[in-house]
């Protein structure tokens, strides 16, 4: 026996207790009688993945084993150990599911406040504890929310009801967040499902005396008889003691179960030979399909061939359909010359009976019948001649009907080419724009006679030619005012060349000012350097007249003092020179750069304008299209 304790193979619930020791040949406990159950009030503990390596943790609390070791066991405290949630959390559809299966609790169950798929997509907090007071009440009805410190009370019962996964305090303020909605609305949904099975339990509590039938099934189909119940617990017993393969008891309970259900060996030998002729075919048909790797393109060809005959057929029984109901009509028609000529027939009938009766009453001479015959054949030659000619006149008739057929439709096409030029040259209806109050549409009855169109000549003629005129006077203006612009431009280009030398030459004489500054610059400061020379050689002779004669030193420093102011006076007036000089050359310089900078600018925005003005007038083409539109308008005057 395996520690999954599986139910019935209907239910598709998983244990949960741990697996660690995997069994493929596990067995499962079914009777015959089982059949396909609901699975009202089971816990919707979803399937692992297949790569999930992580092990499940049992709902029955922390357990340890080791060889000749104990387990201990206590329901409803969980372990250390950290759970994976293997629910899919971030999938849309199952949290939808989740969602669906509240919010059909809630309406069922006579929820007092008004709740929908929409509110619970994103509920508040308030109404978080509301939903959750609600389904609560079911497992504990004394229960009442306490005001405070909710966000510790809910998840500690949670807790206590043996909820396998953690829900953290702050989830509870923003229970309605899209990262927090989903562990909170399959925690609801686990604790709906509790409240189901406690509620499927109170209603079909068993009782396992030993007196019990052995008849009695539960929701899952699964006998509940005294064999299972100790079965149940000697294999809990052993697993407590460490063990967790049970062969020995799997082996005594098959053995009793096949005595209590009478299970014939025969019927067994026959499904297994079954399920061996079974693997055969399935093997046959694998190699089959390895030899024939093409068989899907090959049958995949033939179903778009046979669709494109079956196509085929239809459009053929369409037409068959058509050719039918032609025939049909036609049909009518001759049944209905059938009905005259039976009439006729009817009418001769009784012409020759009266005749007949006349005859009959009447002696004729052998002369007198040879005139009637004689008149008889000449009647029946006129009969005759009349009816091909009937015939020839018919046919012309028919021939005269299909050119009146192709002339008819040569002319519609003739007008509807007519009035889809005339709309998009915006000549109808009469509230067009170059219509001018004009009706320039075209009414074709055939029925009005030969001249239903001569009154349209008149009617469409003077204003079309008038319209013409103005196309072309307007197009002679468009040819002129292409002309003048071409002229203008032309003109602009000289302009530009010659702004363009004069720049060049603004330039020119900017450059050779430049180079007379920096030869202006170059000069005062070669000035300067001689005027320090001459100073350090006046303090050398003044050096040499202070230490050779004393009696000149007033005269000598007065002269020192007189050449000092001298030389102050030349070094501020050069200065001042070269200050004035490079202040009118700077000037100078800005104002021939803002004039350069203006010319610039001005023909650049000139040659801007002049090329956008002329590619826009280009790029209409007015001439081509006028004249186009010129042609077309002979065209249909001349053919009108």
């Amino acid at each position: 026996m395996r520690r999954s304790s599986t139910t019935a193979g209907s239910s598709g619930r998983q244990s949960m207790m741990a697996l660690r020791v995997q069994d493929n040949n596990k067995m499962v406990l079914q009777t015959p009688q089982m059949k396909d159950r609901s699975t009202f009030g089971k816990l919707s503990v979803s399937k692992p993945t297949p790569g999930n390596s992580e092990r499940k943790v049992s709902f029955f609390g922390k357990r340890t084993s080791g060889a000749g070791g104990s387990r201990n066991s206590q329901y409803g405290v969980f372990g250390t150990e950290k759970i994976k949630d293997p629910r899919p959390l971030h999938d849309k559809a199952f949290i939808q599911q989740c969602i669906k299966q509240l919010c059909e609790f809630l309406v069922e169950n006579g929820y007092a406040h008004n709740v929908s798929m929409k509110s619970l997509q994103s509920p508040s907090v308030k109404d978080f504890l509301k939903i959750f007071t609600f389904i609560y009440g079911f497992l504990c009805p004394s229960y009442e929310l306490p005001d405070s410190k909710f966000e510790e009370e809910i998840p500690r019962v949670f807790k206590e009801l043996g909820y396998p996964f953690p829900l953290s305090k702050s989830s509870m303020y923003t229970v309605g967040a899209p990262h927090t909605w989903p562990q909170i609305v399959t925690a609801l949904v686990w604790l709906i499902d509790c409240v189901k099975l406690y509620a499927a339990m109170r209603e079909n509590a068993p009782s396992f005396d030993d007196g019990q039938s052995w008849g009695g099934e539960t929701d899952d189909g699964i006998v509940h008889n005294k064999l299972f119940m100790d079965y149940a617990v000697k294999c809990y017993e052993l697993f407590m003691k460490g063990r967790d393969t049970f062969e020995e008891l799997d082996a005594e309970v098959q053995s009793k179960l096949k005595d209590l259900f009478h299970i014939d060996e025969f019927q067994i030998e026959g499904l297994a030979a079954d399920n061996k002729r079974l693997h055969e075919e399935i093997a046959r048909l694998e190699k089959e399909k390895e030899n024939e790797p093409d068989r899907r393109v090959s049958l995949r060809n033939l179903k778009s061939s046979l669709q494109a005959d079956i196509q085929k057929y239809q459009a053929y029984l369409a037409n068959l359909e058509s050719h039918i109901a032609i025939l049909e009509q036609k049909l009518e028609g001759v049944n209905e010359e059938v009905e005259t000529v039976e009439m006729e027939v009817e009418a001769m009938k009784q012409e020759n009976a009266r005749l007949q009766h006349i005859f009959d009453n009447q002696k004729y001479s052998v002369a007198d019948i040879e005139r009637i015959n004689h008149e008889r054949n000449e009647l029946q030659q006129t009969i005759n001649k009349l009816t091909k000619e009937v015939e020839a006149e018919e046919h012309q008739l028919w021939n005269e009907e299909l050119k009146y057929a192709r002339n008819k439709e040569a002319i519609e096409m003739q007008l509807a080419e007519y009035h889809k030029l005339a709309r998009k040259l915006k000549l109808i209806p009469v509230s067009a724009e170059n219509s001018k109050g004009h009706d320039f549409e075209i009414q074709f009855n055939p029925e009005a006679g030969p001249n239903c169109l001569a009154k349209y000549r008149t009617q469409i003629k003077a204003p079309l030619m008038a319209i013409i005129d103005q196309t072309e006077e307007e197009i002679r203006k468009a040819t002129q005012q292409k002309m003048t612009l071409e002229d203008a431009l032309e003109q602009v280009n000289v302009m530009v060349v010659d702004k363009k030398s004069s720049v060049k030459m603004l330039k020119e004489e900017a450059e050779k000012l430049d180079d007379l500054y920096h030869q202006k610059l170059k000069e005062a400061e070669e000035e300067e350097q001689k005027r320090a020379n001459e100073l350090e050689l006046l303090e050398k002779h003044k050096q040499l007249l202070e230490s050779g004669v004393n009696e000149g030193l007033s005269e000598a420093t007065n002269e020192l003092h007189d050449l000092q102011r001298q030389y102050q006076v030349v070094m501020q007036t050069t200065t001042e020179e070269s200050r004035k000089a490079g202040d009118n050359l700077n000037r100078l310089l800005e104002v021939i750069a803002t004039h350069v900078v203006s010319i610039e600018k001005y023909l650049d925005e000139q040659n801007a304008k002049i090329d956008r003005d002329y590619e826009e007038f280009m790029s209409e083409d007015l001439l081509s299209f006028l004249t186009g539109i010129l042609d077309s308008y002979k065209k249909k005057a001349e053919s009108l």
